[in-house]
């Protein structure tokens, strides 16, 4: 067995705000790249065994904990930190962060946001508009391997920098994408369509439903509109002041057409990702992975909870993410946060953002 491949369920960490919460102010990009290098599981190469990655567990014990007694319910503290929670990092009081509850297994990449086309948008959906990125690719359960109902998704944070080093604590810009909540048959990761508001087949996911419905309980509670992302933080990221926010509703991000697909019968995505930055066995990335980026104003949302349909049309491709770095770690999966952007009535007004049960912000 790995030395990486055990069960953390009695070790969750804290999920409610924390002192790292409270006193974020910011951070370097640099401050998060060597925090997610100094651990990684394999020294960061593809082409050492697969068996060095570990199998970190979402369990539906952990999900329901404390749903029907005094203990702490931690999967309501955990969806209502990572909206009020802008941290990037969360060490914790022992310096071993905390145990994903969603997600738990994932692979972080490093590289570059740049909008390419001209756009109606503000902030970082501008054209011109050039920052570097940390994201995290994982599968939404315990499904991480070809052929398994997986939903992958890409987590970011944007800096409004393209000097790695830059001295200056800054606050980057988040956003998430995604599958299908329920799960999709995407055997190859050049093929999924990530969303800002994917499509929710709960009924696929098996056991893992017990979860789901769990998690669609709970984040009502916290935000009102739980299966969206809105993008607002790009689009006023380094806005001037006193210019108008102009968010797109919708964003799409697919693996260019002219990307690579790695082979390989029952392959973990994390491998699938390490595969198309390094050649095998070598100690230094010589590869890339690139994102288009693409949105829309056109959508509609049909269906019920449990099983909604988003409905878009008129995509538009205005930029690219470029990957040419990635790490699978122990601080990658448990000590990097990736904030979720709160709803908003008005994605293009702050004064309508809205909190847990409904409340407006004040």
């Amino acid at each position: 067995m790995s030395k990486w491949n055990f069960d953390l369920s009695s070790l969750h960490g804290p999920q409610g705000m924390s002192d790292d919460d409270l006193a974020y102010r910011g951070s370097r990009y640099a401050e998060v790249r060597d925090a997610l290098y100094a651990n990684p599981y394999r020294g960061g190469r593809s082409g050492e065994a697969p068996g060095q990655l570990p199998m970190f567990k979402s369990t539906i014990r952990n999900a329901w904990s404390g749903a029907f007694s005094a203990h702490a319910d931690l999967l309501k503290q955990a969806a209502a930190r990572t909206v009020d929670s802008r941290a990037d990092l969360r060490w914790g009081p022992d310096g071993k962060g905390f145990r994903r509850m969603l997600s738990p297994n994932g692979i972080c990449l490093l590289g570059v946001w740049e909008i390419t086309e001209e756009s109606q948008y503000s902030g970082y959906f501008k054209e011109g508009a050039k920052g570097l990125i940390i994201g995290r690719y994982s599968s939404d359960g315990n499904e991480t391997r070809r052929g398994q109902r997986r939903s992958l998704s890409l987590a970011g944070k944007i800096y409004p920098t393209m000097d790695p080093n830059h001295a200056t604590p800054l606050i980057p810009a988040s956003f998430l994408s995604q599958e299908d909540l329920g799960g999709m048959h995407t055997d190859f990761i050049n093929d999924a369509e990530l969303r800002n508001a994917p499509n929710v087949t709960a009924y696929r996911r098996g056991l893992y439903f017990l979860i789901m419905v769990r998690a669609g309980w709970i984040f009502p509670l916290v935000d009102k509109v739980p299966d969206a992302r809105q993008l607002h933080e790009i689009a006023e990221l380094r806005k001037p002041k006193g210019e108008r926010t102009r968010c797109p509703e919708h964003m799409l991000l697919k693996m260019a057409p002219r990307q690579a697909r790695i082979q390989g019968e029952d392959l973990d995505f994390r491998d699938e990702v390490y595969a198309h930055i390094f050649k095998p066995g070598a100690p230094e990335p010589t590869g890339s992975i690139v994102f288009d980026i693409s949105v829309s104003d056109t959508g509609e949302s049909v269906g019920i909870p449990g099983f909604r349909r988003v409905k878009v049309t008129n995509w538009r491709r205005i930029g690219r993410i470029t990957f040419t770095a990635a790490v699978a770690s122990y601080n990658a999966d448990h000590v990097v946060h990736f904030h979720h952007p709160g709803w908003r009535d008005n994605r293009n007004d702050a004064k309508t953002a809205i909190r847990s049960g409904g409340r407006r912000v004040r």
